[in-house]
């Protein structure tokens, strides 16, 4: 199944089954049980948003070795994450909107899990079932506040507004995390392109270990960290991140 949440010219922020060019309205979330209401909208006539509302937002770095030694950083043995806000979160087609002109800002590109019932301390055999579906998202990271402000950086680089693209769809069938390839193009120009074979804490073991510290709740986004090739955005830049057989998330840079 595919899910998305959008609005029309008239109406308030809604979910929907996607079927094609077609979505099928749901009367609440997918992964808190929205059902159909019978209503069906054309997928031309809506502006998609993050398919997503969480409590919270989880983000792991340092999961690709490659990645932090670009850094200059060591690969952590356990799960290192950090949060952003839900208020950093922006669908298809919403502009990343820089903090200054100059500033240095990366694009980040990830596959990210959407948490479908209640988790804590589930054992890493039995994590993926509590997987409602997966989706892409863009963990901005302003690296000139990470600098200046130390052991605080990951607070004010990571939470600006905007800084968390999502979507366009949550897709809950036919993903094998262990096994996805992710692509980052600026420009049409590709950046990123490695699969999350690659990772060094694969999804179930980031799942487990973030249940045993804190509860995981239905809509949950867990951002499972980004490969090599992370690079500065400027503004009048597209940035687009393709997943197969999720799509593609497209958003400029203003």
């Amino acid at each position: 199944m595919r899910y998305v949440r959008f609005v029309t010219e008239d109406g308030p922020p809604r979910w929907g089954r996607q079927e094609g060019d077609v979505i099928h309205e749901l009367d609440g979330a997918p992964y808190e049980g929205g059902r159909p209401t019978g209503r069906a909208v054309s997928l031309r006539a809506v502006q998609l948003l993050a398919p997503v509302t969480p409590s919270k937002i989880v983000c792991i770095g340092r999961n690709y070795a490659e990645h932090a030694a670009e850094l200059g950083n060591t690969a952590p043995e356990r799960p290192m994450f950090f949060l952003k806000p839900p208020s950093a979160l922006i669908g298809p087609g919403e502009a990343i909107q820089l903090p200054a002109r100059d500033a240095t800002v990366h694009w980040e590109a990830e596959l990210a899990v959407v948490i479908g019932r209640r988790m804590k301390n589930v054992p890493e055999e039995e994590a993926l079932a509590y997987v409602f579906g997966y989706t892409i998202a863009n963990d901005v990271s302003y690296r000139d506040a990470q600098k200046a402000d130390g052991v605080f950086g990951f607070g004010r680089g990571k939470c600006y507004d905007t800084f968390c693209p999502c979507g366009p769809a949550v897709v809950t069938e036919g993903i094998d995390p262990s096994d996805v390839h992710i692509t980052l193009t600026c420009n049409e120009e590709v950046r990123q392109s490695d699969s999350t074979r690659r990772m060094i804490h694969p999804v179930p073991k980031l799942l487990s270990y973030l249940s045993q510290i804190m509860t995981l709740l239905p809509g949950d986004l867990i951002l499972t960290g980004t490969p090599k090739g992370v690079g500065a955005m400027k503004p009048g830049d597209l940035i687009e991140i393709h997943v197969p057989g999720i799509g593609t998330l497209a958003n400029p840079v203003v």
